[in-house]
């Protein structure tokens, strides 16, 4: 796999990226998640645990595979993340997409986008798909910018309000 450059932005902004947790890495991520979508979009502390349930699973995943996650950190400390999971018949789930409101306004959240959509291209996936809910709007403009397409959609009483789910997929051609 070809390795994108950091954007010059994101250096200048302190911010580097990691492809493996360290010590302190998990928690952070999760309590970010948590503190940052209950203030921005009033999601339960359900939300959070599920986000914690993603990013266990992925650490104490025996066998990886093509998965892998990207952690943005400044000053040592997570501010932001994406996720990769390796599903069967060459699909990847694009999961835990975050970018602290510290760094909001970067370009990092779009970067993580296009660099793990370019990472699952090279890995040979045929699909990247990923869930995400109505109200997202930053983030749905960067997956529709990037070809992503809406394929399902359901509401479901989650992480404390009732919420329009939204299914993304991402279908390369060979």
């Amino acid at each position: 796999m070809i390795s994108r450059p950091i954007p010059q932005k994101l250096v200048d902004a302190g911010i580097s990226i990691s492809y493996a947790f360290e010590p302190g890495d998990l928690g952070r991520l999760i309590e970010i998640h948590g503190i940052q979508n209950f203030q921005d979009y009033g999601f339960s502390p359900v939300h959070e645990a599920y986000c914690a349930q993603i990013a266990c699973d992925f650490i104490l995943n025996p066998n990886p595979g093509r998965s892998k996650a990207w952690l943005a950190k400044k000053d040592g400390v997570v501010v932001g993340s994406i996720f990769i999971c390796e599903l069967p018949d060459d699909v990847a789930q694009l999961r835990l997409l975050f970018a602290d409101k510290s760094v909001r306004g970067s370009g990092l959240g779009k970067w993580l986008v296009e660099d793990s959509v370019q990472y699952c291209r090279e890995m040979g996936f045929k699909k990247v798909f990923l869930w995400t809910v109505d109200g997202l709007e930053r983030a749905i403009l960067i997956y529709k910018s990037l070809g992503f397409e809406l394929t399902d959609e359901k509401i479901q009483l989650v992480w404390g309000r009732e919420s329009r789910e939204l299914k993304f997929d991402l279908v390369f051609t060979q």
